[in-house]
């Protein structure tokens, strides 16, 4: 349970006097980290009803090709580069802004995987000798 409200204690280290208890609302969720492998996404419910799509892993991605001008369902083999946190690399770790290879070439990953349950990205970089999906 991860509590995103005011701390308990003050700058100097005092105590704030609690006047009302913890509400619903100042309540977060765990953190979901997208990996390499078969497909695992889990519906979260949030407030006002809504739903979040979570995903666990995934080992496809939908990758908008400028040359083309399509989007292409290609195979992620790894991650490169993730500005988000140095060790996500070594996990395979796969956030915004990660760059990914696929079996076209480099991509970089557009949206929130974690939150949206669909990895996007745009191709950055094409491998010699990557096939043209038509």
């Amino acid at each position: 349970m991860i509590f995103q409200g005011r701390s308990k204690r003050k700058p100097t280290g005092g105590f704030y006097r609690p006047h009302r208890k913890k509400r619903k609302y100042e309540l977060g969720g765990e953190q979901v980290l997208t990996t390499i492998g078969e497909r695992k996404a889990k519906k979260e419910r949030m407030m006002g009803g809504s739903y979040k799509l979570k995903l666990y892993s995934d080992k496809y991605a939908n990758i908008y090709d400028p040359e083309q001008r399509k989007v292409l369902r290609v195979a992620i083999k790894g991650v490169i580069e993730n500005p988000a946190h140095a060790h996500y690399v070594r996990h395979g770790v796969i956030t915004k802004g990660a760059i990914i290879l696929t079996e076209i070439g480099k991509a970089k990953v557009t949206n929130r995987p974690s939150q949206e349950g669909i990895i996007n990205g745009i191709l950055i970089e094409r491998t010699e000798g990557a096939p043209k999906k038509p």
